[in-house]
Formats: structure tokens, sequence, C-alpha cells
């Protein structure tokens, strides 16, 4: 049975609906999609490699966690399915962080990103995933121009780094808003931002 999505304007407002198969493909279609950035208590991104089979960057190294939020969908509600789905995993602490339109020749996206930490273990989705990783925000930036990763993450991660170039002093304000077990009191956890 094939998925519908809901075209939106740029606010989010539904304009229509339609079937996945129309609305790839073609990017006048903006549809809502969710990401989860999931970090681990080293600072390190979790990244996966997507399936070699799959219509959006086979084989590319994406965000954390993606996908489509579902028609009437609550967007926080799309995230935890999506992290569920993906990487089996429930998620106990999701914190939003902003939104941004994403757009190349084969598709629209409104993104709405979100943030948690998690160390694992990871029961991902083999058919859509080929492996997971963490990955320190350093060697993302030295592996930029390798070709590894999506355009969607490239733009993800960008957009990122543009919000929190401060990242030390705004990943700790991030972890007294998640509470224990976050805090770890270890003064090394962010030395790869």
């Amino acid at each position: 049975m094939e998925e519908f999505l809901e075209i939106v304007d740029k606010d989010g407002r539904v304009i229509s609906i339609a079937p996945r198969s129309l609305i790839h493909g073609n990017p006048s279609m903006l549809h809502k999609v969710v990401h989860v950035l999931v970090f681990n208590l080293k600072g390190e991104l979790l990244l996966q490699k997507r399936a070699s089979h799959k219509d959006v960057a086979p084989s590319k190294w994406d965000t954390s966690v993606g996908g489509h939020i579902k028609p009437g969908e609550n967007i926080l509600t799309a995230a935890k399915r999506e992290m569920l789905e993906e990487l089996g995993v429930v998620p106990e602490n999701l914190r939003f962080l902003y939104t941004y339109i994403h757009s190349n020749e084969y598709e629209s996206e409104l993104v709405y990103t979100y943030w948690t930490i998690h160390e694992g273990p990871f029961d991902f989705n083999k058919n859509e995933i080929e492996e997971v990783a963490f990955w320190s925000i350093e060697k993302i930036q030295n592996s930029l121009k390798s070709g590894f990763f999506s355009d969607n993450f490239k733009h993800e991660f960008f957009r990122f780094i543009s919000n929190y170039a401060f990242m030390p002093l705004c990943f700790n304000y991030f972890l007294n808003e998640l509470g224990p077990p976050y805090l770890s009191g270890d003064p090394n956890f962010l030395k790869n931002f």
C-alpha cells in the first residue's frame, strides 16, 4: 500500500494530500519530515548509512533518524515513531531544535529537527539501514567533501553548526534541561565539539 503525505506551505499548513510517488520527484510539493540528532555523552553524533536500494541518497551516511510525518500525525509523535522504527529505541527525552526547508532537484521537505542523547545499543532496521556509527563533529567536518554524506545530512549539519556554533555552552544547557542520567559530571565528554 502506497504511503500518502501532506503537501504543505512553508508554515506547515496543509494544502492537500498526495501519494509519495507523486511527491518524490516533484520539488514543488513541499512535505513534512522529522529528523532526530542522536548524540552520545562524548558529544559524538550517530549517523546511519542508508541502504543501497533507497530512492534518496542510497549508501550515503545520513542524519541519525529521519522520516516522513504521516497525515494528521503530531510532529513529536512522528519523531518517537521514527526512532523506534529506525533504531529500535523508545526515546525518553526529545528536545525540539529548529525547522527549515530543504529543497533539491528531487524533492522539497519542511524539516522539523529534534535532538536527544542515547548511548545505544541500537537494533536498527536492516531493511533501511546498512550500519550506524557515532562520528565526532571534527570527523564529520573533515569528511564533508568526501562524498560520504547525503545532501540532506550536509544541509542539516550546516544548519545545526550555524545555530549552535557555541556548542559546548549550548550542549551543557541542553544537558541541564534533560537532567539525570545525562549529567555525567565528566568535563571531558564535550571535547569533540
